[in-house]
């Protein structure tokens, strides 16, 4: 390993590493106006990918003010009854904890197992109740705004995205592929389905080669390390400050591996920087930034040190982020052109307590109006667990751009493959890898843009010089012990501008006497594909998927007499706090809801109730948020009635409970958010005391 003194890294880091702060450069890439010459995508002229190692949502983001982190009002039931934010040891639950060391955002915290079968055991086919075991109790660990004060800056200066997920459940290098090519060779062509490290050499087509086609510019701007070929591990380097710590997966692809001099492959995938020899990490992306020669499209592969790959901090990876923004802001109007995408490959093995979107496995365990092709691995010839590939866990997700300022949350449900169909609708390269289950769920990243306005408030700034690295040595993993007492950690308060959503979304409970059984009719009347997770705490087969795409419909079906003493209870989850929930102890016709949202743009909810008995009931609505006193309806005898709720003074947020005189554990509670087509704010429940 190389020995290299403080001042000698500040050489190889460039000449501004040592009178550069991270927070100037936020203040920067936030001050410089959009390119606004068409007042859409069009705008976009260069898109740039940092992808970094091995931290979840949570782990960053839970406590961060007015996204879906701690203070989540609304979170899934384990099948133990309990939220799933209480993960079982086999002998207590684990909730998430705040390690006790200082400075925590320079610690060297310990790796966790992240690899497919413990990804598919903590998940438990949707049951999302068996990470301590599968990761050990340090999974629950968490840093907050003290701990890593320059990506809370980050977040609060642009858009963070609170619904983006890894793409499978496993390692770097598949992930990676569905960065880079769509998908991890699912269909067995060319060497796949890849689902660990193997990095044999790959056939199949990858994204920049259809770009290269396509007339389309691109680069990878990384280190060389000792090489970028299989004498020297294709940049992966003992050294943790070169190199490119294999995180560039181009490499593991036959065509680049074979390619030559001369050839595009070759100069824009196995070109970059040799810090060993005098250069600097960014020499390179700063200088054709300057020459007006940022290609189209980027990506950006760390060393090892500067990944946040635990064991290394987190705060060494702010510092790198912090001199790609100074690279990519050093001529003002080329950042005026350019969306930077800052995300991360993977969990970990670190909690997140929103469950992934996933596809059916099999027609008793939900259903699709996709097909969902390519999404399910059933191989029984090798030591993997059968199950869906995807989506992972969340992982951090932040839009920095000219476009995305003002320090919003985009909460549409993203993946890897969000950032090609970005690509796509931009530059029109079609990706054919990724499958058509995850279009539908899957946003393109346009959502998280706002191309006709400009908002460049900026927080208040970390002052961030003790971030950088000391030496070069490697350092022993910090092991966090778990308190005694702990309890859920507290969000910050306040709200958080929220950018609009195509989703409308509906899942309609009913009973139907002549077959005993309770229905729920998914119906999706918005622009966006969405998939609806049922769960039934105490049921033996629970829980159930359903993907929904735009414009389609579904109906799932339960019998009664498969609930525990035929009380059914059922809750469907969705995006953005999407719920409802159907409780009752009876399968004789009785009184149903239906919930709509009134018209688009009116952010007002229309709630029908109908009676299918032969007596009046009364209805009692009760608002979850407490702006509204308590309701009551009588109904008819086989009538009905329609209820409409203003949403005004919850900034179209809703959370509503229905129950009935003299029907006793008779429930309806729909929640969630009416879009309207405006911006609107967070959840207002998230972070409430």
């Amino acid at each position: 390993m190389t020995d290299i003194n403080r001042r000698r890294f500040l050489q190889l880091a460039g000449a501004s590493a040592a009178v550069t702060t991270l927070s100037s450069s936020i203040a920067r890439a936030a001050r410089i106006p959009a390119h606004r010459a068409t007042g859409s995508l069009r705008d976009v002229e260069h898109i740039v990918v940092l992808m970094q190692e091995n931290r979840s949502f949570d782990h960053y983001f839970g406590s961060l003010r007015g996204v879906r982190g701690f203070g989540d009002p609304r979170p899934v039931l384990a099948p133990s009854g309990r939220t799933v934010w209480h993960q079982s040891d086999g002998h207590k639950d684990l909730l998430p904890f705040h390690p006790s060391a200082d400075n925590l955002g320079l610690q060297f915290l310990g790796d966790l197992a992240h690899d497919w079968n413990s990804g598919h055991a903590a998940f438990r086919g949707g049951a999302y109740d068996r990470w301590v075991p599968a990761k050990g109790p340090t999974t629950m660990a968490y840093l907050d705004r003290e701990d890593i004060p320059f990506h809370y800056a980050l977040a609060d200066a642009f858009t963070v995205c609170d619904a983006y997920h890894c793409s499978l459940m496993g390692p770097t290098d598949p992930n990676r592929y569905y960065l880079w090519t769509g998908y991890t060779g699912n269909d067995g062509v060319g060497g796949g389905p890849v689902l660990s490290e193997d990095e044999l050499g790959y056939g199949w087509t990858t994204y920049p080669e259809r770009l290269q086609a396509a007339g389309v510019s691109w680069k990878l701007y990384q280190d060389i390390g000792d090489g970028l070929d299989a004498a020297h591990l294709w940049g992966l380097t003992e050294d943790a400050f070169r190199g490119n710590y294999g995180d560039n997966s181009l490499l593991f692809f036959n065509n680049y591996r074979n390619a030559r001099p001369g050839d595009p492959l070759h100069d824009k995938a196995r070109t970059g920087t040799d810090v060993a020899n005098g250069d600097g990490y960014f020499d390179i992306l700063r200088a054709d930034v300057l020459g007006g020669r940022l290609p189209q499209i980027s990506w950006i592969t760390a060393p090892e040190a500067f990944s946040e790959h635990p064991n290394w901090p987190a705060n060494y990876g702010a510092w790198y982020i912090a001199q790609v923004l100074d690279a990519l802001t050093a001529d003002p109007e080329v950042w005026s052109k350019t969306a930077l995408f800052i995300t991360y490959d993977e969990n970990d093995g670190f909690f997140d307590h929103l469950v992934p979107p996933f596809p059916p496995v099999s027609p008793g365990k939900g259903a699709s109006t996709v097909d969902v092709h390519n999404e399910l691995y059933d191989r029984a010839d090798t030591l993997e667990t059968p199950g869906p590939f995807g989506l992972g866990p969340r992982v951090p997700m932040i839009v920095v751009s000219p476009w995305s300022t003002g320090g919003r949350v985009c909460s549409q449900t993203f993946d890897h493959t969000s950032i090609l169909r970005f690509m796509e609708a931009r530059f029109g390269v079609r990706e054919p890898n990724i499958s058509a289950w995850r279009r539908t769920v899957c946003g393109d990243l346009t959502s998280a843009f706002d191309f006709a306005a400009a908002d460049q408030t900026l927080p208040a700034l970390p002052g961030t010089s003790a971030y950088l690295p000391a030496d070069h040595n490697r350092q022993f993993d910090y092991i966090p012990v778990f308190p005694p007492g702990a309890t859920l950690p507290r969000q910050e308060r306040g709200l958080r501008s929220a950018r609009p959503l195509p989703y409308d979304l509906s899942a309609d409970a009913d009973v139907h006497p002549a077959t005993g059984t309770l229905g729920i009719a998914f119906a999706n009347h918005g622009k966006a594909g969405a998939q609806f997770l049922v769960t039934a705490p105490g049921h033996l087969d629970s829980p159930w998927t359903y993907t929904v795409g735009a414009g389609r419909s579904l109906r799932g079906s339960w019998p009664i007499s498969g609930f525990a003493g035929r009380v059914y209870d059922l809750t469907v989850h969705g995006p953005n706090g999407f719920l409802r929930r159907a409780r009752g102890k009876s399968a004789a016709a009785g009184p149903e809801v239906t919930v709509r949202n009134v018209a688009i743009s009116s952010g007002r909810l229309r709630v029908t109730l109908v009676n299918h008995r032969k007596k009046a009931v009364r209805f009692t609505f009760t608002d979850g948020y407490g702006h509204r006193s308590a309701v009551t309806y009588s109904v008819p005898r086989r009538a009905t009635r329609v209820h409409t709720i203003d949403l005004a003074a919850t900034h179209g947020w809703y959370d509503v409970r229905i129950t009935a005189v003299g029907l006793p554990g008779w429930l309806r509670r729909f929640a969630g958010h009416v879009e309207t087509g405006r911006a609107s704010t967070s959840d207002p429940a998230i972070g409430a005391v």
